[in-house]
């Protein structure tokens, strides 16, 4: 039992790296769920074409972050060996990538935004206007656009910071930025303390604020702090990096931007052929993913603390360590999500009420929550099993392990099971999320052969 179960020490040094990160994703999701409500209550077609657009920025945020997690990979090896210098370089790596991105996403975004978003508008349900659905989505990315140069400076400076040991600055800033979302939200929304009803408009713009507010809490705290941060003095004399290293990094971390691009383009692609069943569809998979990112709190911090704590000891030499550490976490996140996802599963039936939407939304919206609450384990064990066979730097198998099995099995299953079966929408959803059951299978092997396991700063 000692393999799959650790002792207090241990779950103390767990806790101590996931729980700032879990509570950061804890008030951040609530407050975006907080956000949902409000734009839900103005009505179905607000609520259905920010949820599109969200999607669409879903896409840009994991491109972001498979960008600077190849290098995070180096990043944490290089601070478990101690090399400042390394850690620099992989900084200035980071800046660069989420530079590139951000541009290619703000001209994609402000030339095919309502191209893109008519993809998802459907007949095929009583409710929802889609004229209006595409209106309002195309007011909200509009000026979402002003969100993605903070987002990306907040992605390289937060995730350098948790790499490097430091999660409780990202959690605070983190807490400021959705204070902020949240006040501004309920006075741009309904226009309260004497300004005007923007809907869907203020609420993009509150985002966009609360970005810019995180961005630089955690930008100027890490510049004050040169003492404990040693790696941001002389960051930005040069952008000159070692050319070996960015080939290290890109053979490293080329199949993580693909993988995260892909896996992310993949939802996307799900999503748009549940659409074809009708607005009231995307409608309810919106309530239901408010309520998982919430619900979901735990194994994502999970994630993150597997991935640091195993590359510290990868990085150290620590092999053996580093595979039980792994093992002992997966079991962890197993036994976790069950417990929440049954909960989940017992309040299903009354989250979609909090929403000012139709009787077939809210219908569809808990059917889809009951079968997320009963898929909460896979979930978990998935992702807590992608973060450790990553952690060790063989990028190539996670991308076979994530988006190339979505590619593969999920989207073609999606695809084919709405457009040319009359199964019903829930059924397909089940079929579809079911999938995640080979996942674990296939991440278990290889996660107990080892051949994930590398030093790869050494």
């Amino acid at each position: 039992m000692n393999r799959f179960i650790g002792n207090r020490q241990f779950y103390k040094s767990v806790f101590a790296i996931a729980l700032p990160i879990m509570i950061q994703n804890g008030i951040s999701n609530f407050v975006n769920m907080l956000d949902n409500l409000m734009v839900g209550r103005i009505g179905t077609e607000q609520l259905s074409g920010v949820s599109i657009v969200n999607d669409l920025m879903f896409v840009y945020q994991l491109c972001l972050f498979g960008a600077i997690s190849g290098a995070g990979i180096f990043t944490a090896q290089y601070f478990g060996q101690g090399n400042t210098d390394g850690v620099r370089e992989t900084f200035r790596i980071k800046v660069m990538i989420c530079g590139i991105i951000m541009i290619l996403g703000i001209g994609i975004f402000s030339l095919k935004d309502r191209t893109i978003i008519s993809y998802y508008l459907h007949e095929g349900s009583e409710t929802g206007n889609l004229a209006a659905t595409l209106e309002y989505g195309h007011t909200y990315m509009m000026l979402m656009l002003a969100g993605l140069f903070p987002q990306a400076a907040e992605f390289v400076y937060s995730s350098t910071l948790r790499e490097t040991g430091e999660t409780v600055i990202p959690m605070r800033a983190s807490l400021a930025a959705v204070f902020i979302n949240l006040v501004l939200n309920y006075i741009l929304i309904y226009g309260k303390l004497g300004f005007p009803v923007l809907g869907v408009a203020g609420a993009a713009i509150a985002t966009v604020i609360s970005r810019v507010v995180q961005a630089l809490i955690v930008i100027i705290w890490t510049h004050r702090h040169r003492d404990i941060k040693p790696y941001i003095i002389g960051a930005y004399n040069t952008m000159r990096v070692s050319g070996t290293l960015v080939r290290k990094i890109a053979v490293t971390g080329l199949p993580l931007v693909l993988n995260e691009f892909l896996w992310s383009f993949g939802i996307v692609l799900q999503k748009q052929s549940y659409s074809t069943r009708g607005l009231a569809v995307v409608a309810g998979l919106n309530i239901n993913s408010t309520f998982f990112n919430v619900f979901a709190i735990c194994f994502i911090a999970f994630g993150d603390a597997v991935a640091i704590m195993v590359g510290h000891l990868l990085g150290a030499g620590k092999m053996k360590e580093a595979k039980e550490t792994g093992l002992k976490i997966n079991v962890f996140v197993t036994f976790s999500c069950i417990i929440v996802g049954s909960i989940l599963y017992m309040v299903a039936g009354l989250l979609p009420e909090l929403y000012n939407t139709t009787a077939e939304v809210k219908a569809l919206a808990s059917d889809f929550l009951r079968v997320t609450g009963l898929m909460m384990p896979l979930f978990g064990l998935c992702h807590s099993l992608y973060f450790t066979i990553r952690a060790g730097g063989k990028t190539f198998i996670t991308f076979l392990f994530d988006s190339a099995f979505l590619m593969t099995i999920g989207v073609p299953l999606a695809y084919v099971l709405t457009r040319y079966t009359s199964i019903d929408i829930v059924s397909i959803y089940a079929i579809c999320e079911g999938t995640a059951l080979i996942k674990v299978f296939i991440g278990f092997a290889i996660s107990a052969s080892g051949v994930w396991m590398q030093n790869i700063v050494e």
